[in-house]
């Protein structure tokens, strides 16, 4: 407990919700593909038992069929996202869950969020979903490990039968009983999980990938089974020999018959299969577990306790509580080394915070009262007192977590094409090897040998690769991108990305720091006996009187180039100009060094030429020139101070660059971007300044205007890219054919923005170039998958491959598109 006299001001304004309270924009990050109707809420499911894209299929049309209802569901992170609109009000998350359960598959609602009419976002879930986000990757993790020892056991038991089978020298007296008896755990037990969802599936009238697995193995093992029961494959002395390289031979011996041919048995076709389907799928699902790691990161970054501070008659209280019971106007104390609990503004205390864990940003921001924090960035020195100003699904964490999640969940056009086919792959590849079977019989071959690359068929088929192919790129690519600050909207940004051939640039705020200083001062020939850091002090006390930046420029820089004086400048009778200028009277106070027969109370006034002229009179030809020639060569605004009714002064006053400007202009023209700058200044500044940046430039450009730039760009055929961060950036933002925003910018342009950028200029360059990358990477998964298939089923078809190398090549298929995703995080 601590006295706080001082402090008792700051609690007298928590309740009142300031500016700098203002809530994030919820359209940011909307689904583009959800119905004309208003979203009410929000529903997240964990789905267990998805194997492929025809589970997803399944799963997604299920649901889509209930009206009011957008689902988008995703194999890779094992989610659905769920919109609903008015027409599906009544629908209780109970009836979404059941109504997955009659797809065949498993669901836990993770999170649901109803939407107010007026964009805010509330939690109405009473379910503790840490504790469901733990039991989900609790369950993972024990698929990871049941996959991995039904391997090993897998591996065990099929390496005799594999090595028995396949060499006859080793073929001793009653080896295919022991091989009979090796396979039964393994194509019951260790096959157990392609047998349960392809029952599962069967059940609700569907097909998966794991039903062509487990109608292979189950073809294998029946055959086998009958042929040792019930052909001479079972009498004592029975051989089998390899009659190729790449598919076995349709003969074998019965061994106290000489010359008497028994059937084939395929035990090790079956082991095969098993084996390395298990070894895939469990490569798989680690890998896609890495693949997701960077969510799972980014919502394990919030805080989980905060020390919430509150007046008790004059002291301070602290008092632990969960972070999540903060509420906005709350007070809390963060000691050095902890979490930012939430987003909020600094009131008492300054410090240095590290935000690298959420935005990328290596260099710690000093902060101190006024300051903007934000919640799960870290506090690296002094004590703060943080007035909460975003609480709950507001906070910028929870809003980088929601878009993140909707571009994982989300699909390019390319992956829609890709579930169209895997919707009815499964059937048609069933239809495939039963045709291939009579084809064999027809041509004249033995039951045996159709059976065999009828099998073959079944299993080399691939729809994983298909199903996996955008997903796992997209969690790798955007969670790439959100350790570098930079949030995507969603997969369709991907490939607009990809063809962005021109970019126009906002000026203030995006290419410059916002903020107007004084670049250099003119001072003229007249009132040489003044002494100039007394004019600047004068000039300053004037200026403080206005809130324009232009005035708040100039105080800055003489508070900034200047000693304090002893005493400020008297200013009375001050009176603006409508933000044309400032005008007043300078009263000489003793202690001022000031010539004696100036100490009368004198005129002062600074501002726009044209505005000093209408009550001074005075010829300001010459000085219009010097004005216009700063304006034109400096790309700054002039204003002219003037003492006693006599100019004496000209500040040049500019929006000064961003250091890293000239490096962003420089990354975009080497990937072939030409930058183009625009800017609601005067035209002569505008092209000053893009005359020092080397770049197009216009200025004069009004928010209609910035839209009507963009479409003239587009009517031109340039693929248009807009940077911008204000609120007048919005439309223009909207129009473009890819839009970005800056963090730190208004919520407009942020909810107008396909990529949002945290962490400065240079990430701007880089969303372009991981979004473009990630593209790369799901065009070269989907040629694999494609071709997998369109190399490998003519193959089997006509019996070039047997079913244990079709087993190796399917599962290494899955395996080949999670680690090309992977490679996003080396690139």
């Amino acid at each position: 407990m601590n006295e706080t006299p001082a402090i008792d001001p700051l609690f007298s304004r928590a309740n009142t919700h300031e500016s700098d309270s203002c809530q994030y924009s919820n359209s940011l990050g909307d689904d583009p593909q959800s119905s004309s109707m208003p979203t009410i809420a929000e529903v997240d499911l964990a789905i267990t038992g998805m194997t492929c894209a025809s589970c997803v299929a399944r799963v997604e049309k299920k649901l889509n069929k209930l009206a009011g209802i957008n689902a988008v569901v995703n194999l890779a992170t094992e989610r659905a996202h769920i919109e609903i609109t008015q027409a599906a009000a009544t629908l209780r998350d109970a009836d979404l869950i059941q109504t997955v359960e009659k797809a065949g598959y498993g669901a836990k609602l993770l999170t649901r969020t109803d939407i107010d009419p007026d964009g805010g976002r509330n939690s109405a879930s009473d379910t503790d979903i840490a504790a469901l986000e733990a039991d989900v990757k609790a369950a993972g993790m024990k698929r990871v490990r049941d996959l991995r020892t039904k391997f090993w056991i897998a591996l065990f038991l099929s390496t005799p039968i594999i090595i028995f089978s396949m060499f006859p020298a080793l073929q001793f007296t009653g080896w295919q009983w022991v091989i009979g008896v090796l396979c039964l755990p393994l194509g019951v037990w260790c096959a157990l999980p392609f047998h349960r969802a392809a029952f599962r599936a069967a059940r609700h009238g569907s097909t998966t990938m794991d039903t062509l697995v487990s109608l292979g193995v189950v073809a294998a093992l029946g055959w086998s089974y009958w042929a040792l029961f019930f052909t001479g494959a079972g009498k004592l002395g029975y051989t089998m020999q390899m009659s190729g390289i790449h598919r076995l031979g349709a003969h074998g011996t019965a061994g106290a018959a000489p010359g008497i041919m028994a059937p084939h048995i395929y035990f090790e076709s079956a082991a095969m299969i098993v084996t390395f389907l298990l070894l895939g799928r469990w490569l798989e699902a680690r890998s896609r577990r890495n693949a997701g790691s960077a969510l799972r990161a980014l919502l394990e970054l919030a805080a989980d306790t905060a020390f919430l501070v509150r007046d008790a008659q004059g002291n301070l209280v602290e008092q632990k509580i969960p972070a999540a019971q903060l509420t906005v106007g709350a007070i809390f104390r963060v000691n050095p080394g902890e979490k930012i609990a939430t987003d909020g503004v600094v009131i008492a205390g300054t410090s240095a915070i590290d935000a690298s864990l959420l935005t990328g940003e290596s260099v710690p921001v000093e902060v101190a009262p006024g300051d903007s924090v934000t919640g799960a960035t870290i506090n690296t020195s002094g004590s703060l007192l943080v007035r909460a100003t975003r609480v709950g699904e507001d906070t910028q964490l929870a809003q980088m977590g929601r878009l993140l999640t909707q571009a994982q969940t989300g699909k390019a056009n390319v992956q829609r094409l890709a579930d169209k086919i895997s919707s009815i792959f499964v059937p048609c590849i069933i239809l495939i090897s039963l045709l291939t079977f009579a084809a064999w019989l027809a041509f004249g071959s033995t039951f045996e040998a159709a059976l065999i690359p009828a099998i073959t068929v079944l299993v080399v088929a691939c729809p994983c690769a298909l199903g996996l192919a955008t997903p796992t790129a997209l969690l790798v690519g955007s969670g790439a991108a959100s350790r570098s600050g930079i949030l995507i909207s969603g997969p369709e940004v991907l490939e607009r990305a990809h063809a962005i051939n021109t970019i126009v640039l906002d000026k203030t705020g995006t290419l410059t720091t916002g903020e107007m200083q004084v670049s250099s001062i003119r001072w003229l020939s007249t009132q040489q006996n003044l002494p100039r850091d007394l004019v600047l002090q004068i000039a300053a006390s004037l200026e403080a009187h206005s809130s324009h930046p232009i005035a708040q420029a100039i105080v800055r820089y003489v508070d900034q180039t200047l000693p304090p004086p002893a005493a400020r400048p008297i200013i009375t009778e001050v009176d603006s100009g409508s933000g044309l200028g400032v005008h007043g009277f300078y009263e000489p106070t003793q202690g001022l060094d000031f010539p004696s027969e100036r100490a009368e109370k004198l005129p002062i006034a600074i501002g726009n030429i044209d505005w000093l002229a209408k009550f001074i009179a005075t010829d300001f030809r010459e000085i219009r020139i010097l004005t216009e020639e700063i304006n034109i060569k400096a790309g700054a605004t002039a204003v002219v101070c003037t003492f006693a009714n006599e100019p004496i002064a000209i500040f040049s006053v500019k929006d000064t660059l961003r250091p890293e400007t000239p490096q962003l202009l420089a990354d975009l023209k080497a990937q072939k971007i030409e930058p183009i700058m625009i800017s609601g200044d005067a035209p002569e500044i505008a092209a000053a300044v893009g005359a020092e940046l080397k770049i197009q430039a216009q200025g004069g450009v009004r928010p209609e205007g910035k839209v009507a730039v963009v479409k003239a760009l587009q009517a031109a055929g340039k693929s248009v890219g807009m940077f911008g961060d204000g609120v007048n950036d919005g439309p223009a933002l909207a129009a473009a054919d890819l839009s970005i925003a800056v963090g730190s910018g208004s919520d407009v342009a942020k909810a107008a923005a396909d990529i949002t950028v945290l962490s400065g200029l240079p990430a701007v360059t880089k969303a372009i170039q991981i979004s473009r990358r990630t593209l790369r990477i799901i065009r070269e998964n989907l040629a694999w998958a494609f071709g997998y298939n369109l190399l490998a089923i003519p193959l089997a078809i006509f019996g070039v491959i047997i079913p244990g190398i079709a087993a190796a090549a399917m599962a290494a298929s899955s395996v080949i598109v999670v680690a090309n995703s992977l490679r996003l995080y080396r690139d």
